[in-house]
């Protein structure tokens, strides 16, 4: 055998990219450093998310004593902007600036808000608890400015970053690089939750403060990195004079035509029925299954790893061709039957079946997500991704916000109703209380099947429609 044919061995860098999930998001357009550097903002969304909703939630309740609907009007403050990301990404794609950027300057100002949000916090927090001797009412202001503040920047950073990965990425590559941004996030989540447990295992104020600066340090140093050299100048496209039309009559071409609708509405449904079960499922295994602190923790672990799996599979089938809004389809119909098992793992008393559950909801709500984001990607015209983004973004966010809410009010309710003995004694237990929510989430989730039935099959039908005007010839960048 001669030496050109005989194989090469293997090099150590073609081994970790074979080795590395998500390696075939990398294109020659967008190497894999690059698009792992990209993602850092959201790792810096997602420590962000933890911070706001997990960490600083239960330690306002129970180090600072402040009262829990405080709390949690506080804690909700960032949705309050959720529905402006159509209008934030509208911008970045009109942005005039002479410099020649659209994206940058978003995910710039959005890391700088994030950054005071969290500088202002921690002092906030200490005026609100009671343990200083200024007046409540200036912590009162200063949370809600900070919590604010964060929840701006979050949205604007997330928003001009995923419309920057959809200007980078080539059309073929795009589901793979929405996976793989959606798995940084998880990982974004993962780690800080496990750090900021760490460092604030042994509380003290001044621990408070340290960590919360800390992690506005880590966002600027994670959005400056991921932002660096990523978008190329186009002075031509931001010109100062260029004339754009206006957002309503932009947002009237998105929605020309019944589909883009069609799918808010499936991501309305289908982000409200995934997120109703976030501040319920640990408190249904501990007071229905008896389950212990330590194993209640470890459902955080299981959904996760459930919706790691969930991306992997999405990013796969999308790679291969799959359609994205029959992908989606399948992501609702596999929560169907996850928030099933969670129900019945009351009845038969099995922990085995309600982690099963668990799993499953990570697992559809992965492949629900990146559907739909790639479905919303392909609404994508000349141009204006931030736009079409934007407004997936307002959806999902505000939907999973208000399910949240509701959720958990609906859950008091109907929980405080049956062990009144008002609704008889057969649904006198705990278990009625999250049953009733859970079979809420499952009707939620047929509303988004209904809502994207039609959209897989106009698909199905007419291939071309999705990459009609999806080409590398409408970015400019």
């Amino acid at each position: 055998m001669s030496e050109t044919a005989r194989p090469q061995p293997m090099t150590w860098r073609q081994l970790m990219a074979k080795m590395l999930p998500f390696a075939d998001s990398a294109t020659t357009e967008l190497p894999l450093g690059q698009l792992l550097r990209l993602g850092l903002f959201q790792v810096s969304v997602g420590m962000a998310a933890v911070l706001l909703t997990g960490t600083l939630n239960r330690v306002m309740i129970v180090e600072l004593g402040i009262s829990g609907w405080v709390v949690a009007l506080t804690v909700s403050l960032p949705l309050v902007f959720a529905p402006l990301r159509a209008l934030i990404g509208f911008k970045s794609d009109t942005h005039r600036s002479v410099l020649g950027w659209r994206r940058g300057p978003y995910i710039w100002f959005g890391s700088m808000l994030q950054f005071g949000g969290f500088a202002i916090m921690p002092f906030a927090l200490l005026i609100l608890s009671g343990d200083t001797h200024g007046p409540i009412v200036v912590g009162e202001i200063a949370a809600a400015l900070a919590f604010l503040l964060v929840g701006i920047g979050m949205h604007t950073t997330q928003t001009a970053g995923l419309a920057l990965a959809t200007d980078l990425a080539p059309p073929e590559a795009r589901p793979r690089v929405v996976a793989l941004l959606y798995v940084m996030l998880l990982a974004g989540m993962l780690f800080s939750a496990l750090f900021f447990g760490l460092l604030l295992a042994d509380f003290s104020a001044l621990r408070l403060i340290q960590v919360i600066q800390g992690a506005a340090v880590v966002t600027m140093v994670l959005n400056c990195v991921a932002l660096w050299k990523q978008e190329v100048r186009n002075t031509e496209l931001t010109a100062p004079d260029r004339d754009h039309a206006p957002f309503a009559e932009h947002w009237r071409a998105l929605m020309a035509g019944g589909r883009t609708s069609r799918l808010l509405f499936a991501v309305g449904f289908g982000a409200a029925a995934f997120s109703m079960q976030d501040v319920l499922l640990e408190p249904y295994g501990a007071q229905v299954l008896g389950l212990s602190v330590g194993e209640t923790t470890a459902l955080t672990a299981l959904w996760s790893w459930g919706a790691l799996c969930g991306f992997a599979l999405a990013a796969h089938r999308l790679g291969e061709g799959d359609e994205c809004h029959r992908l989606a389809g399948y992501g609702a119909l596999v929560g169907v039957v996850a928030f099933s098992l969670v129900i019945f793992a009351a009845p038969l008393s099995s922990t085995a079946l309600f982690c099963v559950g668990v799993a499953g909801i990570g697992f559809g709500g992965g492949l629900f997500a990146v559907g739909t984001l790639t479905a919303a990607m392909a609404l994508t015209r000349d141009g204006q991704s931030g736009l079409a983004l934007g407004a997936w973004g307002a959806v999902q966010a505000t939907a999973a916000g208000i399910g949240i809410a509701v959720g958990g009010a609906l859950r008091d309710v109907v929980g405080g109703l049956a062990e009144s003995g008002a609704l008889g004694p057969a649904l006198a237990g705990p278990a009625t209380g999250y049953g009733f929510v859970y079979h809420l989430e499952i009707g939620l989730l047929f509303a988004a099947l209904i809502a994207i039935g039609p959209l897989a099959r106009h698909a199905s039908t007419h291939p071309q429609t999705t990459t009609t005007k999806f080409g590398m010839a409408e970015f400019p960048t």
